[in-house]
């Protein structure tokens, strides 16, 4: 019954699909209804589960959580005030002379914001109030139109230091530390600022790319605006250089994520409490949705490591870990199969569900058979971006069509999303195809050392899941 784990995630999908219950309860309902199955069954003891507390306990006393409800505050702050309509009107009139001033400005202001929204869904939501309209005004066909803001949304994936990478960082530290463990692999172990520097290069040659598609396109400009006023153009100097200097701080390591998130959330703050943007009516408002959506991410963090927990019942990891490692082809062939698996659940699943529950069960058995960890982060990230940009169930266009009444039909959507998807292909093949282009200041886990016996790795990982950590 080792593959029972990989049921669960079929289970979870269908029932996410079938209930619309949120993702959290449905992790849990599953985790706990194959949990009594395994134990009617004799495959383990109920007492398996008294391991969840001190996961939970060595999971939230991770510093870097502490900048997730600051990424939700920014985001939350960023859809009710004004300055990124502000942001995109300054840029479009800068842009003004390529003739193609308003697509740019929707890409560069998602280049610029989506890294401090906190997610895909809060970038679509900014974008389709920021963007959408204005190119529609403009005389941009809808299908390109919503395709755009689709593609802009999912940069923050990508764009170091958002907080998908900032998790799945963490999430690579912890799958590369278990496969060194297993596997004898050399060299440090990764963290997150590895993932960062190797994420910079993939990022900047898609947004040249998605640049090239813009131009390659063509001018479609039909109506104009008169030049921002000198207060505007102030403001969005002021706030470009501050997200850049945050940004930049983190992604070079100048910089804590943390630090970071809450200079941003305090300067946006600040910026309404001057600019009377906010009441104090408004202001309890984006609080209290700030605190129910980080409480919705901590359940969904807590709903995943009682579901991973239950895989490891299962020896799912173990399994996996042995089929890749016999598996024809050698190491590409274990990351083809991991990668395509990956792009399925991601089609169903969001960024951080496939960051707290797939990540953890494929990442340390790929890792041990590929070793170069933050090769494999920046692929995963880049097949997951790819994913939500594929209709008909690409997580940015379903949110991009609740959002847009108007939106296209999944015929012309995907027409206009082709070339981007195409982009995306482009960049994962060369990132594939030229490891040495990602940015490394080292080499952590380079090369499998003498290996050990598969009865010395299984009593490894048991003595791992007895001890209980944090996935």
């Amino acid at each position: 019954m080792e593959t029972a784990g990989l049921w669960m995630l079929a289970a979870v999908a269908c029932a996410m699909l079938l209930t619309g219950l949120p993702s959290w309860i449905v992790l849990c309902a599953v985790a706990l209804a194959f949990a009594a199955g395994g134990s009617a069954f004799g495959l383990f003891t109920p007492a398996i589960l008294a391991a969840l507390y001190p996961r939970l306990v060595g999971l939230l006393e991770n510093d870097l959580l502490q900048a997730l409800p600051l990424y939700v505050l920014m985001g939350v702050l960023l859809n009710r005030l004004p300055l990124a309509d502000i942001l995109f009107r300054v840029a479009r009139h800068a842009l003004a002379p390529t003739r193609r001033a308003t697509p740019l400005a929707g890409l560069a202001l998602g280049a610029l914001l989506a890294p401090m929204s906190g997610s895909v869904g809060a970038s679509v939501a900014m974008l389709s109030r920021t963007v959408h309209p204005r190119m529609a005004a403009a005389g941009y066909p809808e299908d390109r139109n919503v395709a755009l803001v689709c593609m802009a949304s999912t940069l923050g994936v990508v764009v170091p230091p958002s907080l998908v990478l900032i998790l799945l960082g963490d999430a690579m530290m912890r799958a590369h530390t278990e496969a060194a463990n297993v596997a004898g692999l050399a060299g440090r172990i990764i963290n997150t600022q590895d993932v960062f520097h190797a994420a910079l290069a993939p990022a900047a040659l898609l947004l040249a790319l998605c640049v090239a598609v813009i131009a390659w396109q063509g001018a479609h400009e039909e109506s104009s605006q008169g030049a921002p006023a000198r207060r505007e153009m102030l403001t969005a100097f002021a706030a470009a250089s501050l997200i850049v200097a945050l940004l930049a701080g983190v992604a070079l390591g100048h910089l804590y994520a943390v630090e970071a998130a809450a200079t941003g959330g305090m300067a946006l703050v600040g910026y309404a409490i001057a600019t009377r943007g906010l009441d104090r009516v408004a202001l309890g408002a984006v609080l209290r949705e700030t605190i129910a959506i980080t409480g919705s991410l901590f359940s969904l963090l807590v709903a995943a490591t009682l579901f991973t927990l239950v895989q490891r019942a299962f020896d799912t990891d173990r399994w996996l870990a042995q089929s890749l490692a016999h598996l024809p082809g050698g190491p590409f062939a274990s990351l083809a199969i991991v990668l395509a698996g990956v792009a399925a659940c991601a089609l169903v699943l969001d960024a951080f569900e496939m960051i707290f529950v797939v990540v953890p069960l494929v990442a340390p058995a790929l890792i041990a058979r590929v070793a170069d960890a933050p090769w494999v982060a920046v692929l995963l990230l880049l097949i997951l971006q790819t994913s939500f940009l594929v209709p008909p169930f690409g997580y940015a266009v379903m949110m991009a069509r609740g959002r847009i009444a108007s939106a296209p039909g999944t015929r012309e959507l995907a027409r206009a999303l082709t070339p981007y998807v195409a982009a995306q292909a482009a960049v994962v093949a060369l990132v594939i195809a030229f490891p040495g282009m990602l940015w490394r200041e080292s080499s952590p886990g380079k090369a499998p050392a003498a290996q050990q016996s598969e009865e010395a790795a299984r009593k490894l990982l048991e003595e791992q899941l007895d001890a209980a950590p944090a996935q």
